[in-house]
């Protein structure tokens, strides 16, 4: 079987979706931790502060990196993925969450923000808003070089799991180059500009700020799971 074959494509998929679930798991204690520290942010040591925020950090870190080798063994998978609900895809943009609306949650979690903090917050806002455009416009050239009938069918066939020979997998390796670096490119954006937003926030600010983002990922999940319980049902 080729690399895109159907086997490779299930194989990617399980995989993730066991490291996925560990994942949540860990996330929900993250979560905990962080409401704790939150209501008792006191009694709390500054070094306890910032190893928290490191650690939740390099708990999101741990997500893109496994999502980022399911991409380069098949990229489809995390455009289409099964490991989340279909609220969950539908707030999708290039398969992760959209670093300005990470920007704005600023604002409503953090509401004790300097001049100079909130100048920060806007000028990086500006800067995402660039990055988010070229990121579009990459992903439109992409998409519409697989307007011809013959790529399209390919695209197509992989979703479908279907094995794709000869040069016609030569041509589908090209597209899903292509998709993995719009990806790859995406997924930096959303980490350097959360990198940015900690540095610009105070640790007790930061606590705020990942409280509400963490929160914000479950309660999207759970209404997500629940709406597709009751799509079945």
């Amino acid at each position: 079987m080729s690399p895109g074959s159907g086997a490779s494509t299930s194989r990617d998929g399980g995989s993730f979706d066991t490291f996925f679930e560990g994942w949540l798991v860990r996330h929900e204690h993250y979560l905990e931790e962080l409401l704790t520290a939150q209501q008792q942010l006191r009694e709390y040591q500054g070094d306890d502060v910032k190893d928290l925020i490191t650690r939740v950090l390099s708990h999101y870190q741990q997500y893109f990196e496994e999502k980022s080798r399911v991409a380069q063994r098949n990229v489809f998978l995390v455009f289409a993925p099964t490991w989340l609900s279909s609220l969950e895809c539908a707030s999708l943009w290039i398969t992760g969450f959209k670093p300005g609306f990470a920007l704005r949650l600023v604002f409503s979690s953090v509401q004790d923000l300097s001049r100079e903090q909130n100048e920060r917050i806007e000028r990086l806002m500006e800067e995402t808003k660039v990055e988010e455009r070229v990121l579009n416009d990459e992903l439109a050239r992409v998409q519409e070089s697989v307007a011809a009938p013959p790529l399209l069918e390919m695209a197509r066939q992989q979703a479908r799991r279907m094995n794709v020979e000869g040069g016609r997998e030569e041509a589908l390796l090209t597209l899903r180059k292509a998709l993995e670096e719009v990806v790859a490119g995406a997924d930096l954006l959303r980490m350097t500009t959360t990198m940015k937003v900690v540095e610009i926030l105070k640790p007790e600010q930061n606590v705020r700020y990942l409280t509400a983002a963490t929160q914000l990922f479950l309660n999207l999940r759970n209404l997500g799971l629940q709406k597709d319980a009751n799509t079945k049902g």
